[in-house]
This record gives structure tokens, C-alpha cells and sequence, in this order.
């Protein structure tokens, strides 16, 4: 049924709740290693969705029926949660929060880019413009606006933040051949990860029993950044007439995210961040303004 208001209520609430977790991220990754973040919300995010799948009596469309369906889910949840956020949460570990935000966004881009060999679509001039000055946009944020001079803050970090978008664009990607209801797949993928993450802290790490500001974040991650905002994103999608009138939404997150990075975390946002934050938006308006005119 649609029902537009109902959409845009839940739309904001993910838009929003997008808007605090690199807030959140810096914040948690104080006292908790990436590793250790991403065990830790990763525990919570399968407990929230394992219990909104049962309250609404889907928990068992979560579970493969056969065994490709199985490594299919490992493959997924390989690629988000364990290495996405892994990767992710390192590169707020290296940079400030309002460089490795704002690098995140291009990964609608990076989608695109991947597209071309995985999917065998073709960019169009437009695109490619759009491509262009969204990542204009990563230059000036990594380079703090020293274009010419091209030092990077910290290129290890500019990599990791640059990478999570390749990983995140793989993963959804491949996840058009799930044919499970987006949350079930996703409370799998997060299961099959589980084990993993597990593993990887006791292999490489040594284990950290998260005080109240790292548990706290945790928690807060793993309920609101890997699990409400998916489902309220849901939502909106079933109740909207149109995906196009909700997802301009998201635009705005960037910027309210900046506000929070500064008052919560204490960032002085530099007016690289800013100039670089808007041509990176721009590219993706501009993106998603050629994809709306394109003939079906």
C-alpha cells in the first residue's frame, strides 16, 4: 500500500540515524580496537534482526535451504559485515571523522564504476562527468585542498576509506541474486560472518572486553547503524510510490553528519571537508539525475 508521508517518516528516521554513526564510529573506535567494534556490534546487529525476523514470523526464510544457498550467504557475509566494516572502521581509526565520511559517499560511484566489467553496463559521458567531480571531491578532502602539492593526511587511511566503497559496491552487487527478503538475507550474511569475525580477533588480536564508552558505542552500532536504519530504509522503499522521492533524502545526511562530527566528536571541520563534500554530492546528484532520464 502506498502511503507517501508514511515513506518520508521512515526514510528521515534512516537518514538521520546515517547521520550520527560516523559520529559514533570515532567516538567507539576510542577505546575499542576495529576489530573488536565490529565483533561486538556485529553480536548485537544478529540479535536486533534475528528478533524483528521472529516478531514478524520470518525467521525462517533467513535460513538456507540448500548448500549453494549457504555459500552463497558466507561469500555475502565475508563481504559486509566482516571486511566492509573491518576495513571501514581502520580508516576512521586512521583519518578524522570528516575525511573518512564524505569518502564513504562515493561508494554510489565506485557502484557504477564496478558495474561497467561485473555487469557489463556502460557509462555514458554524463556519468563519467559525474564520476569526475565526485572524486575532484576526494581529492581536495584527502589533500585538506592542497591539490598541486597532492599530500595526502594519511594515504593508508584515504586507501582503506577509498576501498570499503569498492567492497561495499561488490557486495551489493552480488546481493541482486539473493532471493530472500532483503532482511532475512542480511540477518544471514551477518550470522555467517559471526564465526569469522570471531576467529580473525582471536587470531590476530587480543581480546578486549569493551568498557562503558566502547560497549555503549557498540550497541549503538550494531543496533542503529547494521540494523534499524536498514529496516526503516525497507519501509520506506515499500511504502514510497517512488524510490527517486525518497533517495534524495540521503543527500542531506553528509552535511547534518559534519554538524555532529564537530559538536560530538570535537573536529574543527576544515573548509576542504566542506567544498570537498559538496562536489562529491554533486557528482551523485548529477548521477542519479542521468539514471531518471535515461529511456527505459
Amino acid at each position: 500500500m502506498v502511503d507517501q508521508r508514511k515513506a518520508y517518516i521512515y526514510a528521515l528516521g534512516a537518514v538521520l540515524i546515517w547521520s550520527t554513526v560516523a559520529s559514533a564510529f570515532k567516538i567507539s573506535l576510542r577505546t575499542l580496537s576495529p576489530a573488536h567494534l565490529l565483533l561486538y556490534a556485529n553480536l548485537v546487529s544478529v540479535l536486533l534482526l534475528g528478533g524483528i525476523l521472529l516478531c514478524r514470523r520470518e525467521l525462517g526464510l533467513a535460513f538456507p535451504k540448500s548448500k549453494h544457498e549457504f555459500l552463497h550467504s558466507a561469500c555475502l557475509g565475508i563481504l559486509n559485515p566482516f571486511l566492509y566494516y573491518l576495513i571501514l572502521f581502520k580508516a576512521f581509526d586512521l583519518l578524522p571523522a570528516q575525511e573518512a565520511q564524505p569518502l564513504n559517499y562515493t561508494w554510489a560511484i565506485t557502484l557504477s564504476v564496478l558495474a561497467v566489467p561485473l555487469l557489463k553496463q556502460k557509462l555514458g559521458l554524463r556519468e563519467i562527468v559525474a564520476i569526475l567531480v565526485s572524486y575532484c571531491g576526494v581529492l581536495v578532502i584527502s589533500t585538506r585542498g592542497d591539490l598541486f602539492g597532492m599530500n595526502f593526511t594519511d594515504p593508508l587511511g584515504v586507501a582503506l576509506a577509498l576501498g570499503s566503497t569498492i567492497v561495499w559496491a561488490l557486495y551489493w552487487i552480488y546481493n541482486v541474486r539473493d532471493s530472500r527478503p532483503p532482511l532475512a538475507g542480511l540477518f544471514m550474511n551477518f550470522l555467517c560472518a559471526l564465526p569469522l569475525i570471531l576467529i580473525y580477533c582471536l587470531v590476530f588480536t587480543e581480546m578486549q572486553v569493551p568498557d562503558l564508552t566502547g560497549f555503549l558505542g557498540a550497541v549503538y552500532v550494531g543496533c542503529f547503524e547494521m540494523g534499524v536504519s536498514f529496516f526503516l530504509w525497507l519501509q520506506a522503499l515499500k511504502y514510497t510510490s517512488s524510490a527517486a522521492r525518497i533517495s534524495s533524502l540521503i543527500f542531506i545526511s553528509p552535511f547534518i553528519s559534519l554538524v555532529l562530527i564537530h559538536f560530538l566528536v570535537g573536529e574543527e571541520i576544515l573548509p576542504s571537508t566542506f567544498y570537498g563534500l559538496i562536489l562529491i554530492v554533486v557528482g551523485l546528484i548529477l548521477q542519479q539525475v542521468v539514471r531518471n532520464v535515461e529511456p527505459s
